[in-house]
């Protein structure tokens, strides 16, 4: 068995509840390990720039068909999790144009998502929830061809791949070097210690640390009182690996409530605006081995 998949089935021993979206979850985790992917990665914009992530101002060339047969192969599978949830199967029928949806999900953008819903009758909360993991293995994708060129020198807050804003932190080994991990392409980069990853906060007085009562996790809470920003903080030996960062950061949601009860929040859109542009990949050599 994979590290992933023993990591999902104590989820699924604690959170029995949980089963059917952690299925969904185990699918994106597995797919996410795959190259099938690959074909898609565009040219990386100027490593040189320490600001700019590398996906931005991309173009995505990729077949629709490999994209809206895993959309629906998700929606299926949401079908399950609850009645309210089982709403997005109504999107599966309707005449969306899945390019634009696969450039909502890798740019994070609300907007289209929301039209689909307003057309599919679908609820917009649960259809966000999938469709924010349809680009997941794409992303991974990325993180994997650009790793060996992400610059050292790159302290921003978000990932220097897509964007994102940090699922969590890690302080590693006995060096307590610390680093962000990305939730959706599962980059990692260095972190500054002792700074707000949101707002570049680095007055102690403004930084706190918090700790979830009765939590079972080798882990804190750093919070930010000026932005009211929070990232969760776990000491480990070595970072998880990049796949797994979805599950280490649903399995550690009982942190998440805690900063969320004390007043905390992650922020609602991503680190910076990618502003991609995904067009048809009309190219028959490239094929995808989606599962049904």
């Amino acid at each position: 068995m994979t590290a992933i998949t023993v990591a999902l089935e104590d989820l699924r021993r604690r959170r029995a509840e949980w089963a059917p979206w952690l299925a969904i979850v185990a699918d994106v985790a597995q797919e996410s390990g795959t190259p099938a992917w690959d074909a898609a990665v565009p040219a990386a914009t100027d490593a040189g720039d320490t600001i700019v992530p590398r996906l931005a101002g991309s173009t995505i060339a990729i077949q629709r068909r490999a994209i809206r047969g895993f959309l629906d192969r998700l929606l299926r599978r949401a079908s399950g999790v609850s009645p309210k949830m089982a709403t997005v199967q109504r999107a599966i029928a309707a005449d969306v144009d899945v390019l634009q949806l696969f450039a909502a999900s890798v740019s994070q953008d609300a907007a289209p998502v929301e039209a689909v819903a307003a057309a599919s009758r679908s609820d917009p909360e649960a259809l966000q929830s999938i469709v924010s993991l349809l680009a997941v293995p794409f992303l991974h994708a990325c993180a994997r061809r650009f790793a060996p060129s992400l610059s050292a020198s790159w302290v921003q807050g978000y990932c220097p791949v897509c964007g994102s804003w940090p699922a969590f932190a890690e302080v590693r080994g006995i060096e307590r070097t610390r680093s962000y991990r990305c939730g959706r392409c599962g980059a990692d980069w260095h972190a500054r210690a002792l700074c707000c990853p949101y707002c570049e906060m680095i007055e102690h007085d403004e930084l706190v640390s918090l700790i979830a009562e009765k939590s079972e996790l080798n882990a804190t809470i750093d919070a930010c009182n000026r932005c009211r920003g929070y990232i969760k903080v776990f000491t480990t030996l070595q970072g998880c690996l990049p796949e797994a960062a979805l599950v280490e950061d649903l399995a550690s949601v009982e942190l998440d409530l805690a900063a969320i009860d004390a007043g905390y929040a992650r922020p609602p859109r991503p680190g910076y605006n990618l502003a991609v542009r995904v067009i048809e990949d009309e190219t028959p050599r490239r094929r995808f081995g989606w599962k049904s």
